[in-house]
């Protein structure tokens, strides 16, 4: 895929003092409410990177205020269905994938902003939200960005949101948060001519999710909440991958 350089327009002075002001007041609300505390500050790489967090509710994503860099979102595309919450959200940085998709549209987006700017962008890599103590099988969303922008992957375990706010919970209870920020990972490298090695990629994803499933664990354990699972039970792998 060709990746045009195209001046990013999320990333203007407007934009970015909204993300500010967006910014700490959740992270206001989270630390006051949820107590939310942040441990491996110092793994946040320089510049670009490819964010990549388990997915347990939907305070996942407005969360991540507390991380001390801006970071950009990847979202469905049936949040901009309404034309407000469309507008805060392309304000903020995001923008939408179709779910279920390659969407090939979204991930163009993605690598013009990992490699046009020094944002991290965040991918969810089980995909939608999931439930259980086991991280899910992953998609090569994470590795394959990763790769194709030669930047690293930096896992995320975080604890104690599905506790927060349940599947079906129509508010946040004042549940403990913990957020455990991993070693960054090497990206996949490419071949001389500039290729990538889907075996590669695929071990890549293997790799990363070991450590977010350990640094899952290990989250939910500093939230008050630890995980507990039968070794036989395997998720599904996700589809098409």
């Amino acid at each position: 895929m060709t990746v045009e350089l195209l001046k990013d327009k999320r990333a203007s002075w407007y934009n970015r003092a909204m993300y500010r002001i967006l910014k700490y007041l959740l992270w206001l609300f989270f630390k006051v409410w949820n107590r939310v505390t942040i441990e491996g500050i110092e793994n946040i790489p320089a510049g670009a990177c490819v964010w990549a967090p388990n997915h347990r509710s939907y305070i996942d994503s407005p969360l991540q205020a507390a991380i001390p860099v801006r970071l950009r979102f990847m979202g469905k595309d049936s949040m901009w269905d309404n034309r407000f919450f469309g507008w805060l959200f392309t304000t903020i940085g995001s923008f939408p994938v179709s779910r279920g998709t390659s969407d090939r549209a979204a991930l163009t987006t993605a690598l013009n902003v990992l490699m046009s700017s020094e944002d991290p962008v965040v991918a969810f890599a089980e995909g939608e939200r999931k439930d259980g103590p086991r991280v899910h099988p992953l998609f090569d969303g994470a590795a394959y960005l990763a790769s194709k922008a030669q930047v690293p992957i930096v896992p995320v375990g975080i604890g104690g949101t599905a506790a927060a706010m349940p599947r079906g919970a129509k508010m946040i209870y004042p549940k403990r948060v913990h957020v455990i920020i991993g070693k960054p990972m090497s990206p996949p490298a490419l071949s001389e001519t500039g290729r990538l090695s889907r075996r590669e990629v695929k071990k890549t994803t293997e790799l990363l999710r070991e450590e977010i499933q350990s640094l899952f664990d290990r989250a939910q354990i500093k939230a008050g909440t630890p995980n507990r699972r039968d070794n036989k039970e395997q998720p599904e792998s996700p589809e098409g991958n």
